[in-house]
Parts: C-alpha cells; structure tokens; sequence
C-alpha cells in the first residue's frame, strides 16, 4: 500500500511539472509548442532555458525593466503575468527539452 501510494504521488507530481501552465497559450502564438519553434528568427527558443533566467527575464519585462528589440510586445504579454504564473511558465519552459 505504502509503495502504491507513493508510486502515485510521484506520477501527480511529474504531470504537474510538465504540464502546460494556463498562461502558456499566449506564448506559444510566437515561440511555438513548448517554446521550441519561434515563428521568426529573432524571437528566442523558450524550451530547455534555465529557470531564474526566465524568470528574471519576465518580471522584468513586466515591470518594464528591459527595453530594444521586441520589448514592447513582451511588456504587453507579461503585464498580465502574476508572481505565481511566471514562477508557473518557468518551470514548465525550463522543463521542455
């Protein structure tokens, strides 16, 4: 029983770690599913990226911290962004391969 019961906590906790956040449709429009095919060039591979970096990355652009290239856009999608849906978004782009 202990070792069914443990065998299933371990399958909840690895679908929810991979597993899409809710936010995460807005970002796919430009850097494609699970962050592995940008729509041009320019726009960067989310997928395999560290953890802090991206979260670093979004508070920042919502906070309208970061400026030049594509900035704009990217304070327009993070404004919208809570603590939790970046720590969220993180987790999950840092977890695709």
């Amino acid at each position: 029983m202990k070792y069914f019961i443990t065998l299933t906590l371990t399958m909840i906790v690895s679908i929810l770690a991979h597993a899409q956040p809710a936010k995460e449709a807005s970002c796919r429009v430009c850097h494609g599913a699970g962050g592995a095919a940008p729509i041009a060039p320019n726009y960067p591979k989310l997928n395999g990226q560290n953890k802090a970096y991206l979260v670093s990355s979004l508070k920042a652009y919502r906070d309208a911290q970061r400026s030049g290239g594509l900035a704009a856009v990217m304070v327009a999608q993070a404004a919208q962004l809570s603590d939790a849906d970046i720590e969220a978004l993180a987790a999950y782009y840092s977890s695709q391969k």
